[in-house]
């Protein structure tokens, strides 16, 4: 591991996350996102009196979203293989107020404003931040031409400033824009 020695711990929790984007034949793409909470110790569960054993799912929970080139969510499917109580499968219909939504600046609110609190399910809804950055990265390479270029001539590229690397203090944009580079302050 590339982090320095942990203190001495026991391990509680385990929460993974697993996005994979597809290209369809169809033209659109699809995201698809898995997250499972997984507890090294067994957790008794208040809301319906059970046990849920040491290793066993807390959460197992899917999406599949489908996009456009432009990001716009054309449809959107979830589903839920372990919820804590029963009334949970019921929040996979919420997720359908996202078809429309275009993943862009302000999606973040967006998604909060629509599945936010007792509108939809937390774990579902914070899986839509990886599937939205997983989404960006699939599409990237078909898009890539366009976020390089300038959108008209004598407009900056929308690349820049977009990260660390692309900031118009540094070096790569120097090289590929020679005209947008801020030397840094």
């Amino acid at each position: 591991m590339p982090l320095s020695a942990p203190v001495e711990r026991v391990p509680l929790h385990h929460r993974k996350i697993d996005c994979r984007g597809y290209r369809r034949a169809d033209g659109l793409w699809e995201i698809e996102g898995h997250i499972t909470d997984v507890r090294d110790d067994d957790m008794v569960l208040r809301a319906e009196p059970r046990t849920i054993k040491a290793g066993d799912p807390i959460h197992e929970m899917w999406v599949r979203l489908t996009v456009d080139e432009s990001l716009t969510v054309v449809a959107i499917e979830a589903a839920m293989d372990a919820v804590p109580t029963s009334i949970c499968g019921s929040a996979t219909a919420p997720m359908q107020s996202l078809v429309g939504l275009r993943i862009a600046p302000g999606w973040t609110n967006a998604v909060k404003e629509r599945l936010g609190g007792p509108q939809g399910c937390t774990h579902l809804m914070e899986l839509m931040w990886p599937i939205a950055t997983t989404a960006y990265q699939t599409i990237s390479a078909s898009r890539l031409d366009r976020l390089l270029a300038p959108a008209e001539p004598g407009k900056r590229p929308v690349k820049i400033d977009s990260c660390w690397a692309y900031s118009a203090e540094r070096e790569l944009v120097q090289r590929l824009w020679p005209e947008y580079h801020k030397p840094a302050r």
